[in-house]
């Protein structure tokens, strides 16, 4: 029985818990580092998890070793070298530029970003929290009061217009401090992960022309962006995959046998003397959305494989615990992928995964010979949405800065994201990457752990909305404890979400245009500053079309898929989606349990995404939401169980 000093201790921590949420999580989180750092290498072989079999062998996951981080930290062992004056200086500018309405005063938890003098941070940043201008003003700070220069520095932002609005923020923020700063620079510090990679590519890797930019007009006139952005292969990159496909297919009889085997045909004759003909029938692979050519699904499937640190060269798919149509899918992966890369060779062509992976390779191998002067701009990373980053990326990034600190660099990492913002799995993401953050990026000295920080006030949704958009994690998995504070009070009129269930947006489309046009007039009528008063959402673009379509254009109305509102906003939220469960993915399951990156499997982290990804639709509104749906499913269940 517990004694009276014990269960005080227990009713004190539970009433923290639920006073001081945010202390709270901090508290865990840095008890959870200090716990994983003096913890020894496991020994004892895994209990096989839920999906796997019970006798699967250890070398079943062959790459659990290999996947964990060197133990000699990158960080550190110093602090970043801030003084009050320097501090006080800055609250000055900053106070000016409130003063002259170029800004809003940061609160306190935003401050705390601002002055870091750690150079290993994670901040979880909520939804509506202000974090882009935060950053900002981070990197102000850094150029303006600790002397780092902006070719020391570079901000990593997700797709080229989110690099676009930071660019500009930063160059009204820093020209009102006067200090010198053009587009141009802008542009070199403020990339995507793919223009970064590019720019070190040039020197070392003789500048490649890229295999995601065959047939693309616009290619050359546009810095390198996130492939997510991409649509179906355009022809030409069809065209060379289908010549590998093709040439593969008439020299490897066993890669024959296994597209036969594959496409259920009959098994392939070869007497004759002419080359055989590679089949073009379509091939549905368990857990994708539809039918494609066998060589696009082998590039969609090895693009999901290198994004979370397999290499194919090496994957023994006969060890992957799976079943064997599966296994025999992996297989014919690996016999065609050589193919596809001599196919790119000869073009001068290189996939961005093959890019980072070799760029990854070559530093870890030889980093000393690599200039100085070209990776200087990573010396000090400020990376946005950093829940959106791939195991290939991490490694990237752990081996360029390694590289500088062998090199005799200083180097800081900051890192801002949402993992209840996570929303990219599909193809490799995973937010127990920042999780798990000093896993992979570890320190050393005073900086044995990285500083965690909290953006916890929500300047965009009232409480009602904001409440309604955390139930719906309760079952998530892998998360952070966290909880938002609503800035703007609730006004009469406003509601969190209202559902509308057994809803044919076909038969009842009527209904919904006017319930649109009400929308955009309530917005008028309250006088939103809003620059949209209505988005409307979907996972899918075909309903967003055809409800658009029927618009008069002149609406205030906006309309996007869920993966691309993510950082909008309007007063009013309105989203069209049926939560279909995911279906079970054999294959990713077992590229998940063989990458060792991971905890859990992909279908679960699936399960996990497709909540999260209602999270942020809801959390897209400002005063009031609406969702339409015909089967209440996943997200929308648990919100029909809370009344709405």
């Amino acid at each position: 029985m517990p004694s009276a000093v014990q269960r005080y201790k227990r009713l004190l921590s539970a009433a923290l818990a639920r006073y001081f949420p945010h202390t709270t999580a901090y508290l865990r989180a840095e008890r959870e580092a200090a716990v994983q750092l003096k913890k020894p290498a496991p020994r004892a072989k895994k209990a096989a998890s839920k999906g796997q079999s019970a006798g699967a062998k250890p070398s079943a996951n062959p790459r659990r070793a290999a996947s964990k981080p060197r133990t000699q930290g990158i960080y550190g062992p110093a602090m970043l070298t801030v003084e009050a004056e320097q501090a006080q200086a800055m609250r000055e500018q900053v106070a000016r530029a409130v003063t002259a309405g170029l800004l809003s005063a940061p609160s306190d938890e935003q401050w705390a970003m601002i002055l870091s003098n750690h150079p290993l941070t994670r901040i979880f940043a909520g939804a509506g929290s202000g974090k882009s201008t935060t950053l900002v003003l981070r990197v102000a700070f850094m150029f303006c009061h600790l002397g780092i220069k902006p070719e020391q520095l570079t901000v990593i932002s997700f797709t080229n217009a989110s690099c676009a609005e930071l660019r500009e923020q930063l160059l009204k923020v820093l020209c009102f401090f006067n200090y010198p700063f053009d587009a141009v620079q802008g542009r070199q510090c403020v990339r995507t992960f793919h223009a970064a990679m590019g720019s070190v590519a040039k020197s070392l890797l003789d500048n490649p022309r890229w295999f995601e930019q065959l047939d693309d007009p616009q290619a050359a006139s546009r810095e390198l962006d996130n492939p997510l952005s991409a649509g179906r292969l355009r022809p030409a990159q069809q065209r060379l995959l289908k010549q590998a496909y093709q040439q593969c297919y008439a020299e490897q009889p066993a890669f024959r046998q296994k597209v036969h085997s594959l496409l259920q045909l009959p098994p392939p004759s070869d007497t004759g003397k002419r080359l055989p003909k590679a089949p073009l029938d379509t091939y549905k692979l368990a857990g994708e959305f539809s039918a494609a050519p066998l060589y696009e699904a082998f590039y969609a499937q090895a693009g999901f494989a290198e994004s979370i640190g397999v290499e194919l060269s090496t994957m023994q798919p006969q060890r992957l615990d799976t079943a064997i149509p599966v296994r025999e899918f992996l297989e014919a992966l690996r016999l065609f992928w050589p193919y596809f890369e001599r196919a790119l060779q000869a073009q001068g062509l290189m996939t961005f995964n093959g890019a980072f992976a070799e760029l990854t390779a070559r530093l870890n191998a030889d980093g000393k010979s690599v200039s100085p002067q070209l990776l200087a701009p990573f010396s000090h990373l400020l990376i946005d949405e950093f829940q959106d980053i791939s195991p290939q990326i991490v490694q990237w990034l752990q081996a360029v800065q390694r590289t500088l600190v062998g090199q005799g660099a200083t180097v800081s990492l900051m890192a801002i994201g949402d993992d209840w913002q996570s929303i990219y799995g599909w193809r490799g993401s995973s937010p127990e990457l920042f999780i798990d953050f000093d896993r992979h990026f570890p320190g050393k000295g005073k900086v044995k752990r990285s500083a965690v920080l909290t953006l916890a006030n929500n300047y965009r949704s009232i409480e009602p909305i904001i409440r309604d958009a955390e139930a719906l994690l309760g079952d998530v998995q892998h998360k952070q404890a966290k909880a938002s504070q609503a800035i703007n009070a609730t006004q009469p009129g406003d509601h969190g979400v209202r559902l509308i269930q057994r809803f044919d947006s076909k038969a009842r489309l009527p209904e919904l245009l006017k319930q649109i046009r009400e929308q955009c007039a309530y917005a008028a009528a309250r006088n939103s500053r809003e620059r949209n008063a209505v988005l409307l959402l979907s996972r899918r673009n075909e309903p967003l079309q055809a409800i658009t379509a029927q618009l008069d254009k002149k609406l205030p109305v906006k309309a996007y898929t869920i993966h691309r509102a993510k950082g909008l906003q309007a007063e009013v939220a309105i989203i069209l989606d049926d939560c279909q469960p995911p279906e079970p993915h054999p294959l990713r399951n077992a590229l998940y349990a063989y990458s060792g990156f991971f905890s859990n499997s992909y279908d679960q982290a699936m399960q996990d995404e497709s909540l999260r990804l209602a999270y942020v639709a809801i959390t897209r509104g400002v005063s009031r939401v609406f969702w339409y749906c015909q089967k209440t499913q996943g997200a929308t269940r648990i919100l029909a169980g809370r009344g709405r």
